[in-house]
């Protein structure tokens, strides 16, 4: 059986993608007159633009070519496989190996275009013809990530350093500027960002100390070390900063904040830069916005399911207003995105206006705040109440005239959503009182109410399992029949880098308004009559969430007493 030409597999591609209804006809005909401009494959097109995900376009062409598909991120690397590719063959044809069975002598590779002979035979001829090939189905951006994951990537920081005091070249570290020799300050700091990528950093920070200068990642919530480099290096890798983020380079004195944009593993990834001048010079934080993780659809944030049912709830009012709490960082921002995400139609229009921009999202219409062109908050929102919205989101409240309109818009039939900075959902009733909204006008125009904290993960490869003592059975509310129930603490491996936590998940309260809640509203009751009144919904605080996550062993207690105050349940 032949194998399809180009010709028959576009066709097929496109009409498979239509058949299903995962993109439209003007969709995929803006994907083929750009595929005529630039002559790229229609799969990468349509991811490109954003009309579909990768992991759907791999799913589609696995179909249509008849070869099977796989999905990397749950793939363990095989080190037989990748002793015979080695990483700079993997890198220039944008292949992987999955595993190789030795017995049958059959190799399988992961590939952006599984059906391209010529890759195929060059690698062929590079394993030999006694092992038979079997190509397999994967994106680009999987790829291009796998590698780094399954070789191991190589910064060369270190070699790069030694060039800086030495002289001698470091060629290892030329490969990402393809072979043409750069100045080596620029390709220090573009590895140091890059690898802060890698580990899933969510902040830089570059700190001036007296004799020398301290390299920070925020990894999971908490800052770590990564490295100490001399001062004399500072002042150029300041420059270079300034310069990619067009900051300007001649004034030190006052704070001043720029972006950059980066390839990282296949993806694009902006930094949001801050530069904050201090005793020992410019102390530099970059925040890592990864367009790739910033959008996570709502059903894979983690949220227990009844939470979830509840903001699902809260997205089907149609109109009012719904507020995200909690403090800087706390993963507010990849909630409501998320939530956009899970409302977002060719039947609404949604529109944001955020202060900057923090992750492009297609059918949405954002837009930055702009103080040079005197664009607030509260005018923004005037402005977009013009452009017929049906959702509104607002970065965030910060004072009695972004408060009115954003009430104003929710009392005239908009949804609008926004955050706020309390510590927690019940807490959002003074807070507004105290930016100047009256108890008349919150009444009848809060959806609902979503406090949240991030809490990090178990490493699940050397999580310890122990038996809680009597302290810790207090806090988690165990009764003495429970004694024998096991909770987890981190141990460590070279997985989560011996920190004993992967990853972080939210624990949310969600607090759904009601007329009996509008009522306490009404009459201004106090903090307590409030709670009182949302217990009888089924309202559960953020330490009930934590408790939750604890008893079934994905955090540690240390790790929740953190973030959240138990001390009241020893009282």
């Amino acid at each position: 059986m032949n194998a399809p030409t180009v010709t028959e597999v576009k066709d097929k591609i496109g009409s498979q993608l239509l058949e299903k209804s995962l993109i439209t006809a003007d969709q995929l005909d803006i994907a083929l007159t750009e595929q005529k401009k630039n002559g790229r494959i229609l799969g990468e097109i349509l991811v490109g633009l954003g009309f579909i995900s990768e992991s759907v376009m791999r799913d589609v062409l696995s179909q249509v070519l008849g070869i099977e598909s796989v999905d990397l991120t749950s793939v363990v690397p095989d080190m037989i496989a990748l002793e015979l590719i080695a990483k700079e063959i993997a890198e220039r044809y944008t292949i992987i190996p999955v595993s190789f069975d030795e017995e049958q002598q059959r190799l399988k590779i992961a590939m952006k275009n599984a059906s391209d002979l010529t890759v195929l035979d060059r690698v062929h001829a590079l394993v030999g013809r006694k092992i038979e090939l079997v190509p397999m189905v994967s994106g680009e951006g999987e790829i291009k990530k796998a590698i780094d994951q399954f070789y191991g990537y190589e910064l060369s920081v270190d070699g790069i350093l030694h060039e800086i005091e030495t002289g001698e070249i470091d060629y290892r570290s030329l490969e990402a500027t393809e072979d043409e020799y750069s100045q080596p300050l620029v390709r220090l700091v573009d590895a140091i960002l890059a690898d802060a990528v890698k580990r899933e950093a969510s902040d830089i920070h570059f700190e001036p100390e007296e004799g020398f200068l301290r390299l920070r990642y925020r990894v999971d919530g908490v800052l770590r070390q990564i490295r100490s480099l001399h001062k004399d290096y500072w002042s150029a890798i300041v420059v270079r900063l300034k310069v990619m983020c067009k900051m300007n380079i001649a004034e030190t004195r006052i704070p001043q904040d720029g972006r950059l944009s980066l390839q990282v593993q296949g993806h694009r990834v902006d930094f949001r830069v801050s530069a904050q001048p201090t005793t020992h010079g410019e102390n530099i934080v970059l925040r890592v916005l990864d367009r790739a993780k910033g959008i996570v659809p709502i059903d894979e944030l983690g949220i227990h399911e009844d939470t979830l049912n509840e903001l699902k709830m809260m997205m089907a009012r149609p109109e009012g207003i719904i507020l995200v709490t909690g403090p800087t960082g706390s993963g507010k921002t990849t909630t409501l995105y998320s939530l956009l995400n899970y409302v977002k139609s060719e039947q609404v229009n949604i529109m944001t206006l955020e202060d900057p921009v923090e992750y492009p999202m297609d059918m949405i219409r954002q837009t930055s705040v702009n103080e040079v062109a005197r664009m607030d908050f509260a005018n923004g929102i005037r402005s977009m109440m013009r452009q017929d919205p049906d959702i509104i989101l607002v970065g965030e409240i910060r004072d009695e005239d972004t408060a009115d309109m954003a009430f104003r818009a929710a009392m005239t039939g908009h949804q609008v959503l926004s955050t706020l900075h309390t510590n927690s959902a019940i807490g959002t009733f003074p807070r507004l009182l105290d930016i100047g909204v009256l108890p008349d006008i919150m009444t009848g125009n809060i959806i609902g109410l979503i406090s949240q904290r991030l809490v990090r993960l178990l490493c699940p490869s050397c999580k310890v399992q122990k038996s809680p003592s009597e302290i810790e059975s207090k806090l988690l509310d165990l009764e003495i029949s429970d004694s024998e129930r096991q909770i987890y603490e981190p141990g460590g491996c070279e997985r989560c880098s011996n920190t004993g936590y992967k990853g972080r998940v939210a624990i949310i309260e969600a607090l759904r308004i009601n007329d009996e809640l509008d009522e306490q509203i009404a009459k201004r009751a106090t903090l307590g009559e409030l709670k009182a009144a949302a217990k009888q919904t089924g309202y559960k605080t953020l330490a009930d969430d934590a408790i939750r996550c604890v008893l079934e062993g994905k955090t540690s207690l240390t790790e929740v007493t953190r973030v959240i105050d138990l001390t009241q349940r020893l009282m």
